[in-house]
C-alpha cells in the first residue's frame, strides 16, 4: 500500500541516541556544581533546552506512528530503531530526573509513564525478535539499551523516595548487564565486530556507569567505588581504540558514544563528592571536559543529518 504524504512520515528513531546524551551531559553538570562550584545555570540550561529538543522529537516520532501504528514494528526490525527507540524512552526516565528539584509529583508521574512505555517496548521487541529472522536474536550492545535500560529509571526513584524499586532495579539489571557483557565477549572473540558497528561497543559502558551511580545513590559505597574504578578502565581502553572504533567514518550510530560517556561522567562527579580525596576529582573534571567537547558536536551532527533529510534513509527508518 502506498504511504499517503504528510509531515513526519520518516521520523528517524536514531534522532534519540544524541538526544538522550544530551539529558544525561546536563545531568552530569548539574551533579558538579556541588564538587566544582560550577554555576547551577549551566547544567539547568542544558537540560531545559535538550528537554524541549526532546519533546519536539518525541512529537516528530509520535505523529508518524499515529499515522500508522504498525511502523514502530518496522523499526524495530532494524538496528537503529531498536537503539532509537529504546533510547526514546529512556529518555523519560531522565526527563523524570531532569524535574526532580522542580516537582516531585511531576517527576513521579513521569518516571511510571516511562516504565510503562519502556515495558510495552521491550514486549514489542521481544515479539518482533522471536518472529523475525534469526539473525536478529544475535545479542549485541543495544541490548543493554533494550532490557538493561530500566535502570536509568533508579536514577530518578532513589530522589523520589522509591528505594525499592531501585534496588530491585539495580540487581535485576546487574544480572542482565553481565549476561550481556559474557555473551558479547564471547563473539567478539569468535569473529570480532565489523567497522560500521564497532560505534555501538561504546554501549558496553553505560551500564557499569548507571549501576555504579544507582549503587552509590543507594549508598553501597563500596559497590559504586568497585564499578567507578570499572568504567575508568572502560573508558581508557575506548579512548586507546578510537581510531579502530571510528574507522568507518563517521555516522548515526556514533550517536551510541553520547550516553556513555556524559553518564561516566555523572558518575565521577558523584564520585569526586563521596570520596573528598584525589583522584576522583580530577576524573570528574576530564571526563566531563571530555563529554562537553564530544556529545554536543555528534548531537549537532545527527541533528543536522535529520534536517537535512539525510538520517532516516542513512539508517532505513520506515515510512507511514
Amino acid at each position: 500500500m502506498q504511504a499517503t504524504p504528510g509531515l513526519w512520515r520518516r521520523t528517524p528513531p536514531a534522532i534519540f541516541p544524541p538526544i538522550f546524551g544530551l539529558l544525561a551531559l546536563g545531568l552530569a553538570w548539574r551533579r558538579a556544581v556541588p564538587v566544582f562550584d560550577v554555576p547551577a545555570a549551566v547544567g539547568e540550561a542544558i537540560l531545559g533546552a535538550v528537554t524541549l529538543l526532546f519533546l519536539f522529537a518525541a512529537l516528530a516520532y509520535g505523529a508518524k506512528a499515529v499515522r500508522r501504528p504498525a511502523v514502530v514494528a518496522e523499526d524495530l526490525r532494524i538496528l537503529p530503531g531498536r537503539a532509537g527507540l529504546s533510547t526514546m524512552m529512556l529518555s523519560l526516565y531522565l526527563l523524570a530526573a531532569v524535574l526532580v528539584p522542580y516537582g516531585g509529583g511531576a517527576a513521579t508521574a513521569v518516571l511510571y509513564a516511562g516504565l510503562a512505555a519502556h515495558a510495552g517496548l521491550v514486549v514489542l521487541i521481544l515479539y518482533v525478535l522471536a518472529t523475525g529472522p534469526a539473525e536478529q536474536r544475535v545479542v549485541t550492545p543495544v541490548f543493554h539499551l533494550s532490557f538493561v535500560g530500566f535502570i536509568v529509571a533508579a536514577v530518578p526513584a532513589v530522589p523520589l523516595g522509591l528505594h525499592g524499586l531501585a534496588q530491585a532495579i539495580l540487581w535485576g539489571t546487574g544480572a542482565l548487564a553481565i549476561a550481556i557483557w559474557a555473551e558479547s565477549l564471547r563473539q567478539f572473540t569468535l569473529r570480532g565486530v565489523p567497522a560500521p558497528l564497532r560505534p555501538l561497543l561504546a554501549i558496553h559502558l553505560a551500564p557499569v556507569a548507571l549501576l555504579g551511580t544507582v549503587s552509590l545513590m543507594l549508598g553501597q559505597g563500596g559497590l559504586a567505588t568497585g564499578l567507578a574504578w570499572a568504567a575508568v578502565a572502560l573508558l581508557l581502553l575506548l579512548a586507546i581504540r578510537v581510531r579502530w572504533l571510528t574507522e568507518a567514518g563517521f555516522s548515526p550510530f556514533w550517536g551510541a558514544f553520547t550516553f556513555p560517556l556524559a553518564a561516566t561522567a555523572g558518575l565521577m562527579a558523584l564520585m569526586a563528592g563521596y570520596v573528598a580525596a584525589q583522584p576522583f576529582r580530577l576524573i570528574a573534571a576530564g571526563a566531563l571536559v571530555a563529554a562537553t567537547l564530544v556529545v554536543p558536536p555528534i548531537a549537532w551532527k545527527v541533528m543536522q543529518m535529520w534536517a537535512k533529510g539525510q538520517l532516516a534513509a542513512k539508517t532505513n527508518a520506515a515510512t507511514a
